[in-house]
Formats: C-alpha cells, sequence, structure tokens
C-alpha cells in the first residue's frame, strides 16, 4: 500500500534494518517487564527448564525428512525475499533488480515456498512429497482472501476520496501538522484499533487515512505510514486482539486482568519505542 500510494518501495532487507533494532529493544524491554510484573518461580528456575527442554527434545526424536526439506524451503524463499535488497544496498537499485520474478512479488515468494515443499520428496519410490495436495487444499486460504481483501478496501478508500476526507477532517481536528506528531498519531491510532480488531484489518483502516493526513499536511507519508503499520502489529491487551493472544488466553492459564495490565503498559512502551526508533533510523534509512 505504501508503495502503491507514494510511489516509494520499500526493499525486504530494507525493511530488516528498520524493524531488526526495534525489534531487539522491544525485546529486551518487554523481557524485564514481565520479569518485573510476573516473578519467576521455583518451576522456572534456569535448571528445570533446561531439563524441561531437553526431556522434550527427546520426546520429539530426530528430524525427519519432510521437517528438513521444510527448512530448506523456508531458508530459500528467505533468500529471494534478502539477496535482491543486499544487492540493491551495495550497487544500487539497477543492482538490486531481480531477474526471477519469484523473486520480485511477495506473493510469488510465498507460494515458491509452497512449492518447493510440494515437490521436495520425502519417499521418492513411493512418490511421497514434503506438502500433499490433501494437506494443501486443507491451508486456511480464506485468512489469504482476507488479507488481499484488506488491501483493495485500502485502496478503495483512495479512489473513492474517503481517506482523504477523513484525513483532513483529522487535520482539522487535531491541528497536527508536523511529521512527528502526525507519525505519533499514527502510531496511537495503531495501538488502539489493534486492540479491537485483527492487526492486518487495523493496518488497512488506518494507513490509506494517514497517508492522505500526512500529504495533506506536506510532510512526507513514509514515517507515518510506517508507525501505523508497526503500531497496528500491538494488540497484547484483549484475546480479541491477535490470534496468538486468543492461543494464550484460550490455555487457561493467563487470567484476564493479567493480560490487560501487561497489555496497557507494553503498549505505553511500544508507543514510545516505536515513535523514537522512526524518528531515528528513518533519517538513517533514507525514509523520509
Amino acid at each position: 500500500m505504501i508503495a502503491k500510494q507514494t510511489g516509494r518501495e520499500i526493499s525486504f532487507f530494507q525493511w530488516m534494518l528498520l524493524a531488526l533494532p526495534l525489534l531487539l529493544v522491544m525485546y529486551i524491554v518487554l523481557y524485564f517487564l514481565l520479569l518485573f510484573l510476573h516473578p519467576a518461580g521455583p518451576s522456572m528456575r534456569a535448571g528445570r527448564v533446561s531439563e524441561f527442554i531437553q526431556a522434550q527434545r527427546k520426546a520429539i526424536g530426530p528430524w525427519t525428512r519432510g521437517q528438513k526439506n521444510t527448512l530448506f524451503a523456508f531458508l530459500l524463499a528467505v533468500f529471494l525475499w534478502t539477496f535482491p535488497g543486499f544487492l540493491a544496498l551495495i550497487f544500487g537499485p539497477e543492482g538490486g533488480r531481480s531477474s526471477s520474478s519469484t523473486a520480485a512479488c511477495p506473493r510469488e515468494r510465498r507460494r515458491s515456498s509452497r512449492r518447493a515443499s510440494s515437490f521436495l520428496p520425502t519417499n521418492w519410490p513411493k512418490q511421497e512429497y514434503t506438502l500433499s495436495w490433501r494437506e494443501a487444499a486443507g491451508i486456511d486460504w480464506g485468512t489469504i482472501l482476507l488479507f488481499g481483501g484488506g488491501l483493495a478496501l485500502g485502496d478503495l478508500m483512495f479512489k473513492t476520496g474517503l481517506s482523504q476526507a477523513v484525513g483532513e477532517g483529522l487535520l482539522s481536528f487535531l491541528e497536527i501538522d508536523s511529521l512527528w506528531g502526525i507519525t505519533g498519531l499514527a502510531i496511537a491510532l495503531g495501538i488502539v484499533v489493534s486492540e479491537l480488531t485483527s492487526n492486518t484489518a487495523s493496518a488497512n483502516m488506518i494507513i490509506p487515512v494517514i497517508i492522505a493526513l500526512a500529504t495533506a499536511s506536506g510532510v512526507s507519508p513514509i514515517p507515518p505510514a510506517l508507525g501505523a503499520t508497526l503500531g497496528a502489529s500491538y494488540g497484547f491487551m484483549l484475546p480479541i486482539s491477535t490470534p496468538p493472544n486468543a492461543i494464550v488466553y484460550g490455555s487457561g492459564l493467563i487470567p484476564i486482568g493479567r493480560m490487560v495490565r501487561a497489555g496497557v503498559l507494553f503498549d505505553l512502551l511500544g508507543f514510545l519505542i516505536i515513535w523514537g526508533g522512526l524518528r531515528l533510523l528513518c533519517p538513517l534509512l533514507g525514509l523520509m
């Protein structure tokens, strides 16, 4: 959506240069926050955790041929994601152009991993492969359609002028017209909305409005759009915020009160981390 509406292409490798430092800082902050809120008891001492992990490894057994093939397909997809951006970093944009459409299109990259799994054999004489057609048919394709539908909805918000109308309305109401003020607003909106809807749906709703708002203010839409994207990934308070929350809450081990308390604190800290990280890294990476 950023590439289509702003004309600015962000390579996978460039995205990693931006996101990896934020990931490391967030991980450290999250670790100490949870350690402060929920100190480890005797059952979680290092020795017992190590014993538990070793027991689980023994129960799982050695790697199967299918698991090795899956790892190979995954590493192949990661290589196709990152290598063109790595070349572009060294030789410039022309050097980063991939001769393969599979490496150039994100949708085809995901397919390439599944296709590789479909053709990698686990038992050649019996014609058994890592991913059978029956297993492929059982993939939750509805999620992919939902993702594509969200992108189409965001595109329609631009074409119909809805995003511009909403952006101009927010601009006149909030009187925020600076680059980093709009970026802060984008992050806050992403975090709040993602607590009530899925991350993808939140991003699809907010990014078009934020790009229109930044354009109307005469500032670069890239940092605000990135802020909305990263903020929409913050849904830690409620089970409905994101599927991992629902899985954890469904275990029955996490009371809703504890989830909300930790989620609120990490949302606030996450806002500061994202805003500070974008303000520091966007100028360094030329994402302005």
